[in-house]
């Protein structure tokens, strides 16, 4: 009976702290939720800005947390800490092509109805495995899920 307790002790110590270790690394996608958004330098408002972002909706990679800060990247590379309460779960991204096709379909088969260029937000309304449907500004449409940076 004692010889199988530190075993089961062990195994119960490398699970937890393994499982930790995976969840506490797991990125994700947010957006600005407004206009002006801060990036810091570090995890208070105590740090300096870095960055004054002025696009709502644009994505951003979550990789790290403070209390209420995230840690973000932007499409750009530029990383900074941002306060949880101007961050929201808007979809949204951002064409990283030249240019990217909007179609009417699911299909390169069907009518294109625009030519987005790069750097264009897009608002997400749904993705299958290839595929976005996507809105901006007043064309709607399906796009190559692989022309864009915001998506998992």
């Amino acid at each position: 009976m004692f010889k199988k307790v530190p075993i089961l002790i062990f195994f119960f110590l490398i699970f937890f702290v393994s499982f930790e270790d995976l969840y506490s690394k797991d990125e994700y996608f947010l957006t600005l939720r407004n206009e002006k958004v801060n990036l810091r330098q570090g995890p208070s408002f105590d740090y300096p800005v870095k960055i004054l972002y002025k696009k709502k909706f644009l994505p951003v990679l979550i990789q790290d947390s403070s209390d209420n800060f995230r840690k973000i990247r932007d499409h750009e590379n530029n990383s900074g800490w941002v306060h949880i309460s101007q961050l929201s779960k808007k979809k949204a991204a951002i064409v990283i092509e030249e240019e990217l096709i909007l179609f009417g379909k699911s299909t390169i088969f069907s009518n294109p109805v625009a030519l987005l260029k790069q750097g264009r937000l897009v608002k997400i309304n749904k993705c299958k495995i290839e595929w976005c449907k996507v809105k901006t500004g007043k064309y709607k449409g399906w796009v190559s899920k692989n022309g864009l940076w915001g998506l998992l």
